[in-house]
């Protein structure tokens, strides 16, 4: 809280220096940084939840400026002059950019902090065995993440674990045990230790945009608003798509004549591999991609049936694929192969984040719910299992991470993938 609380202060001190500067007056800069300060507090801008990952934050500070504008405001009614108005709404505007400059250099460091597993918060996880491993796991797999599981408990023992891990946060998992007076006594509890409670929603995957508080008759109920289907609010990612695939195919154009080049030389056949996939509501279309196998690898694939390592479910993925050439081996670690895939991007067949487009035969082997799930978006160049963990990941844990992307589309989440792509591709974690 402390530096949250010196940046926000620097932040007021820097626009009551630009009204002394330019002004040279005293009562707004006199009051500024108090008042500023103040309004922070009542918009709950230094609670932890809001500290810790930027929850909310510019609606807060945004409250708090107009906090203090209807404060300069008041005063200006009862003081002759519109001096203290003026210096008011000139300060106010340095004051936000200011603060939420530095709130959001802070948080980049937590974050980076996050992702080399420094300064993470200590939870203990309280519910049944089966849903705290599952939580767990969703903790340790799930990217950059700000709480550390470090022990678990039933709800009885809660109080005595809190004082034996030293924790900072308290997650109850859903479920049949849990009623409102064991919650309602658990809060206080915990409340007098300094231990945050957290309450995991009974839905798994869902993007925190998705929940809303709604009061019903003095009761909080969770409204969970439904995934982003429909056209219109895809327009902007359709325009981006195409636009920066047609860019990149234009950058890349010398390095992928050199790619073509060298598979050709490498082994007999074409530098491209045609092969259909299944799109957009269930539509098939012809995949690009620089040719990795040797001519007669699908002729070969029944063969190898008995080396698949997700068995006899739907995917098909051999480790050391007899199939791949020198070539194709160093192209699909680098995932050079999957560059041509740009033109189906800009052909309007794919983006450049969803699901990753899969041969009718495997499709046809998934779960029905899934299957529909992932028809509802276009297939990806990049999406979330490719940059957790690619082919080194479950099947249930691809179908996890599809279903999760779908249901939790936004442009926000389509940039975060686009990040950690490139840092995937120099891991090669799964590639092959």
């Amino acid at each position: 809280m402390a530096p949250f609380l010196a940046m926000d202060a620097l932040a007021a001190l820097t626009a009551s220096l630009a009204v002394l500067v330019l002004f040279d007056r005293w009562p707004v800069p006199a009051v500024l940084p108090a008042a500023w300060l103040l309004s922070l507090a009542t918009q709950r801008a230094y609670e932890q939840h809001c500290l810790r990952a930027g929850t909310d934050e510019l609606h807060r500070v945004l409250s708090a400026a107009g906090l203090v504008a209807v404060a300069g405001s008041v005063a200006w009614w009862f003081s002759p002059g519109a001096e203290l108005l003026h210096d008011t709404l000139f300060a106010l505007p340095i004051a936000v950019t200011v603060a939420l400059v530095l709130r959001g250099l802070r948080q980049s460091r937590i974050r980076a902090g996050w992702r080399r597993g420094r300064r993470l918060e200590r939870a203990l996880v309280v519910g049944p065995d089966g849903a705290v491993a599952v939580f767990t796991a969703l903790l340790r797999d799930g990217g950059t993440c700000e709480l550390e599981a470090v022990g678990a408990c039933g709800a009885e023992d809660t109080l005595e674990a809190v004082r034996r891990t030293g924790c900072d946060a308290v997650v109850v998992l859903p479920g049949p045990w849990l009623d409102a007076d064991l919650l309602r006594r658990l809060s206080w509890e915990l409340q007098n230790e300094g231990v945050e409670l957290l309450l995991a929603p009974v839905l798994a995957d869902v993007a925190a945009a998705r929940l809303a508080v709604t009061p019903v008759a003095g009761l909080p109920l969770m409204a969970l608003h439904g995934p982003t289907l429909s056209r219109l609010p895809r327009i902007p990612k359709e325009l981006t798509d195409r636009l920066l695939a047609a860019v990149g195919l234009l950058l890349l154009s010398p390095l992928l004549l050199l790619i073509a080049l060298v598979v050709r030389l490498d082994s007999p056949g074409p530098a491209l591999f045609r092969h259909s996939r299944v799109g957009l509501h269930g539509r098939e279309f012809t995949l690009l991609k620089f040719r990795t196998m040797c001519r007669d690898a699908e002729q070969r694939k029944a063969g190898l049936a008995g080396l698949n390592q997700y068995g006899d479910g739907a995917f098909f993925k051999i480790t050391d694929d007899p199939r791949i050439t020198r070539v194709g081996a160093f192209l699909r670690h680098w995932s050079l192969d999957e560059l041509p895939q740009l033109l189906n991007v800009v052909a309007g067949r794919m983006s450049l984040v969803g699901p990753r487009p899969l041969p009718p035969d495997e499709v046809v082997g998934l779960p029905e719910e899934f299957r529909r799930h992932r028809m509802l978006v276009k297939p990806g160049l990049s999406g979330l299992w490719q940059v957790s963990g690619r082919s080194d990941l479950p099947p249930d844990e691809r179908m996890r991470l599809d279903t999760s992307y779908v249901e939790n589309w936004s442009t926000a989440l389509d940039l975060r993938i686009l990040a950690r792509t490139p840092g995937a591709v120099v891991r090669g974690t799964g590639a092959y």
